[in-house]
């Protein structure tokens, strides 16, 4: 196999998988470790892939989450009071890397929980509160969106369960399929979901399409959402022909 088809063939797989260590990418394609190392730091030059110790990971190319943090804040402050209510003392709970979720986790504090995330945001936020048990799933740092992901991270969610995960999404498809921008997220947001009892969406109404080219799950996967006023007609249908129960902050 040449260089080039190999290189092509990398960049695929990881932009269709996320993360993959340096072992699974040799087996694959049949070379030596080394040969894919040398591929890791030619495709790394070319900006093409972000190396991580023990493999690489796609480059992100979405939007920093300080930029993503200052829009529609009232509508994500009415949508984490609203989720707030869903909330039992002495829960555990899992929260999401999204910007909503960030919001709800400011409004936690002083509450008997437990927190289990990969959201390094959501982490600074409640570090200092003695009420809440804090756990930080670990992983790669993705720097832009402050987010951990890869296998460590799928690995120590196989190890834990919440009694309810506050999901996030970039967008949702008229026939309720919950969407991300970012394939390195959805492995983690599938693992998030099969580690808790119940699945809160939390997606406020421009997210009704939205965006996102990779698919997290269907709605038989959630159990409910929690938007505001605005909801497109047709995947709010699609929502209650799946029993998902759709809260209006």
């Amino acid at each position: 196999m040449l260089a080039q088809e190999r290189h092509e063939r990398i960049v695929q797989m990881i932009r269709t998988e996320g993360p993959i260590e340096v072992g699974a990418l040799a087996a694959r394609l049949g070379v030596s470790q080394a040969t894919v190392r040398r591929d890791l730091i030619q495709l790394d030059l070319d900006r093409r892939l972000t190396r991580v110790y023990g493999g690489a990971m796609s480059v992100d190319n979405d939007e920093p989450f300080s930029e993503v943090a200052a829009v529609r804040v009232s509508e994500k402050d009415a949508i984490a009071q609203r989720s707030l209510e869903l909330i039992k003392d002495g829960e555990t709970i899992l929260l999401d890397i999204g910007t909503t979720a960030h919001r709800l986790a400011g409004a936690l504090h002083g509450r008997s929980l437990t927190v289990i995330t990969s959201s390094l945001a959501v982490y600074e936020e409640l570090a200092d509160d003695a009420e809440i048990q804090l756990i930080l799933l670990g992983g790669v740092v993705r720097r832009t969106y402050r987010s951990l992901v890869g296998f460590l991270t799928e690995d120590a969610l196989r190890q834990v369960h919440a009694d309810r995960l506050f999901l996030g999404t970039s967008g949702l498809r008229p026939d309720g399929s919950v969407m991300d921008t970012t394939v390195a997220e959805v492995s983690i947001k599938r693992a998030m979901i099969a580690a808790a009892d119940q699945v809160v969406l939390l997606a406020d109404a421009t997210k009704f399409p939205g965006t996102g080219s990779a698919r997290v799950c269907g709605p038989d996967a959630l159990d409910i959402v929690v938007t505001n006023h605005g909801v497109d007609a047709v995947t709010r249908a699609v929502l209650d022909e799946a029993d998902v129960e759709v809260i209006e902050a």
